[in-house]
């Protein structure tokens, strides 16, 4: 039976994925900085483990309680949505630590044991923003974007190993937490006043946008799935009908 070690579980894709995988009958290590009760089955081939993915310690404790795992899904991640005028370089940082450096730090702590088996999925989830920049996503678009050209230039020197590396591409899901997420960061008021009509041009578009095209976590986990099990999926599998449709 495989087992995947999935980041970010605690909502969202990350929980979803979760789902996707014990209801496929793997081994799942849902992974998330606070472990607490999360609606997941109650079974043995679930565990629930802390990690956070800016901390190397932490990442340490988490793969070595994983033990022997056969996919990586890196979903753990942070929105932010503001100008870059009003964003402390500290914040882009944290950004990049979370989104960029931690899947980095992932991947170099399980890849010994992938290299050393000759077998192994990586799988990166990253944004649809990448395909069609967005306002005032300037920031989360850049650690992304690094993200995707990282996965792809990762992949060519693992492929003799027999590991892959593939990236999935989300388009904006209104049922997760990310939303909140960024504006908890970074509310209205916290943008500069001479992006305020900007601001609130964006939240105006994101609410008339039809239920019909934009992506559920039910989606992202069934690209992320593929992109575990399919060795024919492409680099980059775009997840959700807006995704899909920016990436035609």
């Amino acid at each position: 039976m495989k087992t995947v070690l999935i980041t970010g579980c605690s909502s969202g894709f990350g929980l979803e994925t979760a789902r996707t995988f014990l209801d496929r009958d793997w081994n799942v290590v849902a992974t998330m900085r606070n472990p607490r009760a999360v609606n997941l089955p109650s079974t043995d081939r679930l565990r629930i483990v802390a990690l956070d993915v800016t901390d190397a310690e932490s990442i340490r404790r988490a793969v070595e309680a994983a033990g022997d795992i056969d996919v990586l899904v890196n979903n753990a991640g942070l929105g932010l949505f503001n100008a870059l005028e009003g964003t402390p370089m500290d914040e882009v940082r944290s950004i990049f630590e979370i989104n960029t450096f931690g899947p980095m730090a992932m991947m170099q702590a399980v890849l010994p044991q992938f290299r050393a088996r000759k077998s192994g999925v990586i799988v990166n989830v990253s944004s649809s923003v990448t395909l069609k920049p967005l306002h005032l996503l300037s920031v989360y678009t850049a650690s992304k974007t690094a993200l995707n050209g990282f996965s792809a230039s990762v992949a060519l020197e693992l492929e003799p190993f027999g590991v892959r590396v593939r990236t999935v591409l989300p388009g904006r899901a209104p049922e997760t937490r990310f939303a909140e997420n960024a504006a908890a960061r970074n509310p209205i008021a916290g943008i500069p006043e001479a992006y305020a009509g900007i601001a609130q041009s964006v939240f105006a578009a994101w609410q008339q946008q039809p239920a019909n095209e934009v992506t559920h976590a039910a989606d992202v986990a069934e690209a992320i799935w593929r992109a575990a099990t399919d060795p024919s999926c492409p680099m980059r599998l775009p997840a959700g009908a807006d995704a899909v449709a920016l990436a035609a």
